[in-house]
């Protein structure tokens, strides 16, 4: 015997019932004045759709003189995507990529089999003050796509889509949503999106894709009666037909997702894979340091130095 909701006050409908999954709050990490919060892999979850790290970099002030410097290091069984607010980075990768990353445009590097890259602010980039806001997320890849050969795409600002109305401004970043899509293959059904949102206005999650998450980069968002601030990630239950809407003061949030991952994914420093086997394979590849024969090789023009693979 069923019977009628409505007609049981002890049970929520409509806007009461809460559509949110978990909220993730972020771990922060100091990098030596740079901060940098991590919100995915964290103990409630480890994926939304594919993106299986999340990180928001500041936003920091760095004097003239100063900036970031990582070092060459390896990647395996993911795609990286670096996404900048404020300020620049070089990117230089073993396959002979030389691209600064700027705000607006999507650096998207898939690792598969095996790749390095570097990540600085160097040359003309310190020679004045500049502020670094941006985010860098990774996204697990299918098992038959685990040993694609690596790759690196550049899209500049004005080829990702944009969509404007009702006191919202859009920027899909990847994939395909909102009846728009990124002229960029992925190995996965993906979508990611900056939302810019005027006080009061309020964004529908597309539902199109079974996994849906909402980081809140400033401001407010409201979402089943529930008031979240900047700093928080919103994982909402597959199914249901969700928005957010901005507080007082407006709100930007990154919204994410995507299909489900086909099972989890086993995570060592910069490694990601399907088995610990793949793991250990790419972890003793890049202590051997066969630069020139082995698995890895070292971007070209920053090769003189590389970031040693933990012990652990």
């Amino acid at each position: 015997m069923s019977w009628n909701p409505i007609l049981d006050p002890s049970i929520p409908i409509g806007d009461q019932v809460d559509a949110i999954e978990t909220v993730i709050v972020p771990r922060a990490r100091d990098l030596g004045g740079f901060e940098v919060r991590r919100a995915l892999p964290s103990a409630q979850r480890q994926m939304v759709g594919p993106f299986i790290f999340f990180d928001q970099m500041g936003p920091a002030e760095f004097l003239t003189g100063e900036g970031i410097d990582v070092r060459p290091h390896p990647h395996i069984g993911l795609g990286t995507v670096t996404y900048l607010l404020k300020g620049r980075l070089h990117h230089r990768d073993s396959l002979g990529t030389d691209q600064w990353i700027e705000p607006g445009a999507v650096n998207w590097m898939m690792a598969g089999y095996g790749i390095s890259h570097s990540e600085r602010t160097d040359g003309a980039a310190r020679r004045a003050p500049m502020s670094m806001f941006g985010l860098q997320t990774w996204l697990a890849v299918p098992k038959d796509r685990e040993d694609d050969p690596a790759g690196f795409v550049h899209v500049g600002k004005p080829d990702l889509p944009e969509l404007e109305g009702e006191g919202k401004k859009l920027r899909l970043i990847l994939g395909e949503a909102w009846g728009a899509r990124v002229p960029l293959e992925m190995p996965s059904e993906v979508f990611y999106a900056d939302a810019l949102l005027d006080p009061g206005a309020a964004i529908p999650l597309p539902d199109n894709h079974e996994d849906r998450g909402v980081y809140v980069l400033t401001g407010e968002v409201t979402s089943g009666g529930q008031s979240f601030e900047a700093g928080r990630m919103l994982v909402f239950r597959p199914g249901d037909r969700v928005s957010v809407r901005a507080g007082d003061r407006g709100a930007r949030v990154m919204i994410l997702g995507g299909a489900t991952m086909d099972g989890p994914r086993h995570i060592w420093w910069n490694f990601v894979a399907s088995s610990k086997e793949r793991i250990d394979a790419a972890k003793e590849a890049w202590r051997a340091g066969d630069w020139a024969h082995g698995r890895f090789s070292l971007p070209p023009g920053d090769d003189q130095e590389f970031i040693p693979a933990p012990e652990r």
